[in-house]
């Protein structure tokens, strides 16, 4: 592997009731986070690609943690997202070298298709600051009640020479989507809008 990786770390999240309502089966949202070193740290470098190479490697193995996590298999995860923490001596394009190019295929390899862009966020911060990870349906963009979120935070990362990470996803929308929009029994999964 080439991503110089310090710590992995997997949360789970499973929501059981909602305003005083009974959701069932509960709402499970998974999230596997890398702490990686920057190979660019301090510097400036025009060729990202071997971030790029990275973000293939991590695409597949943290999606792989979350559908482990949750507990599923592949084809049953719903909605997926992916976010990039870069420390002090990093900058916001090493976030998105890892996150864009690569990281996409393997991550729709581990959910068995995922015909909708893969939501994403990026940014620059030290240890302890929250990373949200944005979430979308991974067949069908215009499904409103998948539109959500995770957020993760490691006491420890990332460290000025380092980037953290993250992939989620979940086995269902929110708890109690009621704004409308297209339901999953209506997806076509052809064109990752509908």
């Amino acid at each position: 592997m080439k991503a110089e990786i310090r710590k992995i770390a997997v949360f789970v999240e499973e929501v059981h009731s909602e305003m005083g309502k009974t959701v069932s089966p509960p709402t499970r949202k998974a999230a596997a986070v890398a702490v990686i070193k920057n190979p660019f740290a301090g510097q400036y470098v025009e060729d990202l690609t071997p971030l790029m190479d990275i973000g293939a490697e991590l695409g597949g193995l943290l999606g792989e943690k979350c559908v482990a996590a949750l507990g599923i298999l592949p084809a049953q995860a719903e909605s997926y997202g992916k976010a990039a923490l870069v420390g002090e001596n990093g900058e916001l394009e090493h976030a998105a070298a890892l996150l864009h190019p690569t990281l996409g295929k393997p991550l729709r390899a581990a959910v068995e298709k995922g015909a909708a862009l893969v939501p994403s966020s990026k940014k620059r911060g030290g240890p302890g600051q929250v990373l949200d990870i944005p979430l979308g349906h991974k067949d069908a963009a215009y499904v409103r009640s998948h539109f959500d979120g995770m957020e993760v935070s490691l006491n420890d990362a990332p460290r000025a020479n380092e980037i953290m990470v993250a992939v989620a996803i979940t086995d269902s929308g929110r708890p109690l989507p009621r704004v409308g929009g297209l339901k999953t029994s209506e997806i076509e999964g052809k064109d990752g809008l509908r």
